[in-house]
């Protein structure tokens, strides 16, 4: 399968490109800076471009099966329109390119997700990620309209661990206590979500 992945060089996107060419997938990544990939770039096409422009994000679409976006904002708490206008990018790329299928990372309290949330995380989300969370909502409900065949990935906290291979994955999954998973296990459902029809047009929540 022909993949362009953005977000290529954060803790997500890393584990997606690896997880994609061990599968034997072509893969292609739009990166801003592309010297973070160092001597794994050499493995894959990289091209040099801002995923929130739709002609960056097009020349990179141009060919692929599907669009896979891991992008993150790191630990700034300020979005500064990050997802709403990738989402705009990435949705008039992907038409433009004839591109049907996208599969997209959220967070898990973004949207109707919130209702899922325990207390403690309700406060963390109305409070230290307002902001990210409103953008991220406004990405999500364009990406929901867009007519794509798409699937809404909702992780909790995320971590480094390798990979274990079982999660929880549903529509709607109630929380108890601070749920993790590992940045691998979600790569691992995105990748599998992108070349299968079972979540398409759902939200995915996924835990460990």
């Amino acid at each position: 399968m022909r993949l362009l992945i953005l977000g290529a060089t954060g803790p997500t996107g890393r584990q997606l490109v690896d997880l994609a060419l061990r599968s034997g997938d072509s893969v292609t990544a739009l990166v801003r800076n592309p010297a973070i990939l160092g001597e794994v770039a050499d493995r894959f096409t990289v091209v040099m471009g801002d995923a929130t422009s739709q002609r960056d994000v097009a020349a990179a679409a141009l060919g692929q099966d599907a669009i896979i976006s891991a992008l993150g904002q790191g630990r700034s708490l300020n979005p500064r329109g990050l997802f709403d206008r990738a989402s705009a990018a990435v949705i008039g790329a992907a038409k433009q390119q004839g591109i049907s299928r996208l599969v997209w990372m959220s967070s898990f309290g973004v949207g109707s997700t919130f209702e899922s949330a325990t207390a403690v995380q309700k406060t963390m989300y109305r409070t230290l990620l307002r902001r990210v969370y409103a953008n991220k909502k406004i990405a999500d409900d364009r990406i929901r309209s867009s007519g794509l065949e798409w699937t809404l990935v909702f992780p909790t906290g995320l971590n480094n661990r390798p990979a274990k291979g079982t999660y929880l994955v549903d529509d709607r999954i109630k929380m108890k206590g601070a749920r993790m998973i590992s940045r691998a296990d979600v790569a691992a459902f995105m990748h599998q979500a992108a070349h299968g029809s079972e979540w398409i047009g759902r939200d995915a929540v996924i835990t460990d």
